[in-house]
């Protein structure tokens, strides 16, 4: 029988993994030889959503490209070696670390030639830039091929983007009107679009300009052909040795229970909250140190953070939590999860938000553990070693956790940007892994705020970059029912399965919370998370979620 288009995407993505699970055994392996290849063809097969026009022998896929650049150390495209590392001291030496703006993770350009890539966030962060990658080298070969003629011979308009580039380097004028002809010859896209994408790629805080992206990417593809000059992916042995033992989840942890013991909150009723670091910390103290009456209240002053930055009211808000109960923990052990922790107790409201009292016995009010978004499998991790109990000398305290909320950034699959999805299950894609739960949110908690709400399963993905339509419809249109797709559900909710029924290294009943607001539909064309950022769509949904969170903390 013929194999459905879905069926077979869905076999392109296992291969994918695995592929890339035996070449990360392996230590290395080049982009354009047979293992590079075969990743190469599983990538074409499956042909996601987020890289466009991948698939066309001609045409550049431009915002999949700005979408990768920015989540890629600058200047990766020059290098013809990549080294993904754990952390090995490179961060005491004296290279500057390069952080992607939308992918907080050390890299280190060592020489020209070579780039060094921090990977403390597990596996699937290195799936996820290895696949990254993958699209990367397609790209380049179509570069290749639009720059040179049949016999191989260079043409005009490479010639030209070479003055083009190195006058940029130089630092003289140019004719932009003349480069961007020139750039769209060689990226088979129209002088229009080209012109449209060399504005993004200016506008880019992390990116070179695409002018010198393009160039790097097709010179060294042409030198693999005509010099014989090869590129190479490689793993540190450091890296293979650590990956999947949690060193930084468990050393992230441990930070967090020590500053619980030393400010004297273990035996406290302990909430954990997976969300950004500034919507629980806004919401709460921002109607403590301004008096505001409602919700209304809040999400204006909310929007009006987002708008103006942190500006006077954001710092007003923060310089006033830090004197009512709130201890920020930066991360120091790699995982990239700043922490916030919140006693209540030492706030002067006796309202932790408006009509949601506290109670009056010290020793029964909250504490809030505020987390930053994990990363896929991180989640797991760094989960599953936080609801561990404290170990101190021989004795083992437990954590007395009443509650775990997740608040997250998710896709949508009917509805648009910045709706709600409240999950009563997550279904591990390409696993027999399924998690139902009681979820303490109901989408009737999210009527009559003017946003769309959806409920039903929600599937967690090995990548948000690997997702095309046809695996998405299936899960949408089929028996599954699917809301949407995310990366952490799965993983947080193995952790607090296996420590709540498995370990009793918490309470059988500990109360769960999940909720997700929409950054992109990727079953709609222009609106993929390629397209760009979900601004200031995201933060009523985001305040929304936080409000209800913080209500349901107090019932429980």
């Amino acid at each position: 029988m013929k194999r459905t288009k879905a069926q077979e995407s869905r076999a392109a993505i296992e291969r994918l993994y695995i592929t890339m699970r035996h070449l990360f055994m392996r230590g290395n392996y080049k982009p354009t030889g047979v293992s590079g290849e075969s990743l190469v063809d599983a990538l074409l097969t499956l042909s996601p959503e987020i890289y466009g026009l991948v698939n066309d022998p001609e045409k550049l896929e431009l915002e999949g490209l700005l979408y990768v650049m920015e989540r890629l150390p600058q200047g990766i495209e020059e290098c013809r070696y990549i080294r993904l590392i754990s952390r090995e001291g490179y961060e005491d030496s004296g290279f500057l670390p390069l952080v992607p703006s939308k992918r907080k993770r050390n890299c280190y350009r060592v020489d020209e030639e070579q780039m060094y890539v921090e990977m403390t966030r597990g596996k699937s962060d290195i799936y996820d830039i290895l696949t990254h990658l993958t699209f990367l080298y397609i790209e380049s070969e179509k570069i290749r091929k639009n720059s040179t003629d049949p016999k191989g011979r260079i043409n005009l308009n490479w010639k030209k983007l070479k003055e083009v580039v190195e006058k940029e380097i130089k630092g003289e004028e140019y004719n932009r009107e003349a480069a961007c002809s020139y750039l769209s010859h060689i990226t088979g896209r129209t002088f229009e679009e080209t012109k449209m994408a060399v504005q993004k790629f200016g506008n880019s805080q992390n990116s070179n300009s695409l002018f010198s992206i393009i160039y790097h990417m097709g010179r060294l593809s042409m030198e693999e052909l005509i010099e014989d000059r090869d590129r190479e992916i490689s793993f540190s042995a450091t890296l293979r040795e650590r990956v999947g033992h949690h060193v930084y989840g468990e050393s992230w942890a441990n930070t967090i229970k020590t500053v619980l013991q030393e400010q004297d909150l273990l035996g406290r009723p302990i909430h954990v909250i997976s969300a950004n670091l500034h919507s629980v910390l806004n919401t709460i103290y921002g109607y403590q140190a301004f008096g505001l009456e409602d919700y209304e209240t809040i999400e204006d002053m909310a929007l009006k953070i987002s708008v103006n930055g942190k500006g006077n009211k954001g710092k007003e808000v923060l310089a006033y939590a830090l004197k009512h109960g709130l201890t920020q923990l930066p991360d120091s052990s790699g995982t990239n999860i700043g922490v916030q922790i919140i006693d209540t107790d030492k706030m002067v409201s006796d309202a932790l938000i408006p009509g949601v009292k506290l109670p009056e016995n010290k020793k029964k009010k909250p504490v809030l553990i505020v987390m930053d978004y994990a990363f896929g499998e991180q989640a797991y991790e760094c989960f599953d070693e936080l609801l561990k109990p404290y170990e101190v000398g021989e004795k083992k305290v437990p954590l007395n956790i009443i509650s775990t909320s997740i608040m997250g950034k998710a896709g949508i699959l009917e509805g648009k940007k910045g709706d709600i999805m409240i999950p009563n299950a997550h279904v591990f894609e390409g696993t027999a892994d399924n998690y139902p739960f009681k979820n303490e949110l109901s989408a009737s908690d999210f009527e009559g705020y003017g946003l769309g709400v959806y409920d039903g399963p929600m599937i967690t993905v090995l990548g948000t970059s690997l997702q095309n339509k046809e695996v998405l419809g299936y899960f949408m249109e089929s028996s599954w029912k699917a809301a949407g797709l995310e990366m952490e559900g799965a993983h947080y909710q193995k952790a607090i399965q296996s420590a709540s029924k498995i370990r009793n290294s918490i309470r059988k009943n500990v109360k769960v919370m999940y909720a997700y607001y929409a950054s992109d539909n990727p079953l709609e064309t222009g609106s993929t998370l390629a397209s760009g950022a979900l601004g200031m769509d995201g933060v009523r949904p985001a305040y929304l979620i936080t409000y209800k969170i913080l209500e349901k903390i107090a019932e429980v």
